[in-house]
């Protein structure tokens, strides 16, 4: 299977779900190993991870990711590779600090949190602006100022229960995403 956009002349319309992984680079043992696992399981689903490509849930997540043969990138906050963690495929710096985090989001279909931090919450905040369907396995718990659920953010049980649910939502919205 093909990770990516299909080449140029080919009718193959499947690609791989590109997914961020987002949590705080200061992370407890509990969030490593979940980040750690959940990068294991997304690879082995073909799944591109995206992150922060810093250390704490973003190196879990690739240490995870690339165990199982899988492919990361990092949106690296400052100008050099070599911030990246040694677990990146690729790794991109942006010289946008905390900006980057819009990038994260804009360029996944889906979001997985993992552990909470402020430039989590932003994270977040920005994958439910922008409708991308987000999953928390642990960290924040958010809810609208008037109560209401929005139906792209999710509480996951465990990690299987989170990547079950992503690609169940990431499917949803491309059936009426093609309707459109």
């Amino acid at each position: 299977m093909s990770h990516g956009a299909p080449s140029h002349g080919s009718h193959e319309t499947h690609r791989a779900p590109y997914v961020a992984v987002v949590g705080p680079e200061t992370a407890t043992p509990s969030e490593v190993e979940t980040a750690q696992r959940l990068g294991r399981l997304l690879a082995e689903q073909h799944c591109i991870v995206i992150c922060g490509g810093l250390g704490g849930v973003m190196e879990a997540v690739c240490r995870g990711a690339q165990s199982e043969g899988g492919t990361t990138v990092g949106l690296l906050p400052g100008s050099s590779r070599a911030q990246g963690n040694a677990f990146l495929s690729v790794a991109l710096p942006t010289g946008l600090g905390e900006l980057r985090n819009g990038l994260v989001v804009r360029s996944a279909d889906a979001v997985i949190v993992v552990g909470g931090s402020w430039g989590t919450l932003s994270e977040m905040a920005l994958a439910v602006r922008t409708n991308k369907p987000t999953i928390v396995i642990s960290g924040w718990e958010v809810r609208a100022p008037d109560k209401s659920n929005n139906p792209e953010l999710r509480m996951a049980t465990s990690v299987e229960d989170a990547v079950d649910m992503m690609l169940s939502m990431i499917a949803r919205k491309a059936v009426t995403d093609d309707a459109i």
